[in-house]
């Protein structure tokens, strides 16, 4: 897989770029509303941010979604926010002009600070709105001194330049700001939130690194670095907790002559086994004595704490197999069921076998992980 070359990976920073495809977000149930006028309007307008990308659209939603299955840091600005919330089911304002003004058009919306410009192309860096600030949330935490310093308001005033953004936020975020339209500005997740314990969850609509003063490397609010700052912060101690994992791994036990016998003569069970399940029995193997797929039989039958899809797979693989005949029946019937999953593969799409694959090879690590510690349990059971 294409994610594979990134490995490994202790942090993701995801940033702007062109408008996700809404087929990936947008159902029959919630729709836009907008006719294909508008969108023809809207592609025209936003020219730059409407050619989509399928392929950068797959690889960023994949990346997302390996971030929350292994709580990678993550840190989504602008298009990165979006990208997220659609990762985890959240939808998005294919125009937020035309969709989220209809709400308030019977406010005289500029009087009533209810207007906000999201966009302004002739202005990129310079053009600031009003975010209200949610209490007790990172957000709140980096910029409450300068919220105090000025008029006691919950609010900051942060750069724009995007055309959508979250509509329906995906259930496991919470809010952290929201412009003035109602339109959320920045969320995170408050269960994968903590820093200095490498988690670190989150997306913001706009860009903090930019909001500095013209020609100037002084920022806005002292607070615009932080979310980089604790991100990285997150990204170095999920590193160093991965590290810290690699180096506490049991060592090698040291068995004394009579184990050691027992382990290989289990192993070779398990290796019997196997071969008989890749290769049938007439590959040219040499001849197979029952003992020997007894030790194997043996040992998972007194493993009682095995799960019945471990132990049936287990069984499937031959290790419990006492009559090569009968087992050779099965392998016929495994031959039938093998025909019949390339036949449903064959019509899965690219992505469906990528995501398929990864939960394998992921079930895998985690099937060999168990297999291993459970194995160590027993022989110091018997060592004892």
């Amino acid at each position: 897989m294409l994610l594979d070359s990134f490995e490994p990976i202790h942090g993701v920073l995801l940033c702007e770029g062109e408008d996700i495809d809404p087929s990936l977000y947008e159902s029959e149930v919630d729709v836009s509303g907008l006719s294909p006028e508008d969108l023809e309007e809207i592609r025209k307008l936003h020219a730059s941010d409407t050619a989509i990308d399928k392929e950068k659209d797959s690889i960023e939603l994949r990346l997302a979604k390996l971030c929350l299955e292994r709580n990678i840091p993550y840190l989504g600005i602008c298009r990165g926010s979006q990208v997220l919330n659609v990762a985890c089911g959240g939808t998005l304002y294919q125009d937020v002009e035309r969709e989220l003004s209809k709400k308030h058009s019977k406010f005289d919306d500029r009087k009533n600070g209810v207007y906000v410009q999201h966009i302004n192309y002739e202005d990129y860096d310079g053009h600031r709105h009003v975010v209200n600030v949610v209490g007790k949330t990172p957000l709140h935490h980096w910029f409450k001194e300068s919220m105090e310093a000025g008029e006691g308001k919950m609010q900051i005033r942060v750069n724009s330049h995007h055309h959508q953004g979250v509509k329906k936020l995906a259930q496991r975020f919470v809010p952290m700001a929201f412009a003035p339209d109602g339109l959320i500005e920045g969320f995170y997740d408050p269960d994968a939130y903590n820093p200095k314990e490498g988690k670190f969850i989150m997306g913001l609509q706009f860009h903090p690194e930019r909001m500095r003063g013209p020609d100037s490397d002084e920022f806005d609010y002292p607070g615009c670095p932080s979310a980089y700052q604790e991100f990285v912060k997150a990204a170095i101690a999920y590193k160093n907790k991965l590290n810290s994992s690699a180096s506490v791994l049991p060592q090698s036990l040291k068995l004394d002559g009579e184990m050691e016998k027992k382990r290989k003569k289990i192993l070779r069970s398990f290796s019997i086994a196997r071969n008989i399940y890749t290769g049938g029995l007439g590959g040219g193997l040499h001849p197979i004595k029952e003992s020997e797929l007894e030790a194997g039989a043996e040992f998972l039958e007194s493993n009682t704490a095995l799960s019945l899809q471990q132990d049936n797979r287990l069984k499937q693989m031959g290790a419990t197999v006492r009559n090569a005949g009968s087992y050779k029946r099965r392998l016929k019937l495994n031959e039938e069921r093998e025909r019949l999953a390339r036949n449903v593969m064959g019509k899965m799409s690219v992505e469906q076998l990528s995501d398929l694959l990864a939960f394998y090879h992921m079930m895998g690590k985690i099937c060999s992980e168990v297999v291993e510690r459970k194995l160590n349990a027993i022989v110091n059971d018997i060592g004892s």
